[in-house]
């Protein structure tokens, strides 16, 4: 695959993407009044301001299951290829299980799993 092929998937790309855009605002019967500009959340009408204070727990739980998940996608390509690499594979996997556990005792630790 050369320079040329991916110059040409790039600009399919952007044409795809374009086109599909285009389309839409050229078929799209448009409408437009202050009840489809309100937040909608659940079918609960909003109250109050946006800018509130949010806890900082719900993000750092967000960012502790980012953490597992990215590792499941580490695992995945490995347990494909252990038989064929063999001990060293299962050593590297060791260590790196190792090391999210120990993370995972640190946030437990600190008090990031409790919901709030």
């Amino acid at each position: 695959m050369g320079a040329g092929s991916l110059i040409m998937l790039f600009i399919c790309g952007v044409a795809f993407a374009g086109g599909g855009i285009a389309l839409s605002w050229v078929l799209a019967k448009s409408s437009p009044n202050t009840a489809k500009g309100e937040a909608y959340e659940c079918g609960i009408p909003s109250t109050g301001t946006s800018w509130i204070q949010f806890n900082v727990g719900y993000y750092l739980f967000a960012l502790i299951f980012l953490v597992f998940d990215v590792e499941l996608v580490f695992m995945y390509p490995w347990a494909v290829v252990v038989k064929e690499v063999g001990m060293v594979a299962l050593v590297e996997i060791l260590i790196f299980m190792f090391i999210l556990f120990m993370g995972l005792v640190y946030a437990w630790k600190k008090g990031a799993l409790k919901w709030m």
